[in-house]
């Protein structure tokens, strides 16, 4: 998927990382896209990518990720990561925070399955 790199936007986010791992966070960034078709990028959270639907609690955020040492981060909305402790087995995470080492490929399925569950958290949660 071509873009443009805007001012500010994830596109220079993505530019200003690292050159081994633009590649990995424009996979997890087209895989977003494709999950949530229409969703809104922004960089207004502690200035990494996120996305978002209005009317939603919380600015309707509901994933974001980041680059971090050596790891890709993806950060979801609990009880997501709890959620899916099975799936996520191998990888180190936190309440709402999945990291994938820069050694491994990014399991686009599984940064597909966690978005999804994310926005159905997001959807589902009483406001």
């Amino acid at each position: 998927m071509k873009r443009s790199v805007v001012p500010g936007g994830i596109g220079e986010y993505i530019a200003k990382c690292p050159k081994e791992v633009r590649g990995k966070l424009s996979l997890i960034r087209d895989a977003i896209s494709e999950v949530a078709p229409g969703s809104t990028e922004t960089m207004s959270y502690f200035q990494m990518p996120g996305y978002s639907y209005p009317g939603y609690d919380y600015n309707g955020m509901f994933v974001w990720f980041s680059f971090r040492k050596s790891e890709v981060r993806l950060h979801l909305r609990p009880p997501t990561i709890q959620d899916h402790k099975k799936a996520l087995a191998g990888y180190k995470t936190s309440k709402a925070i999945v990291s994938f080492p820069m050694d491994e490929e990014i399991p686009i399925a599984l940064v597909k399955k966690l978005v999804r569950a994310s926005l159905k958290i997001m959807r589902n949660k009483p406001g």
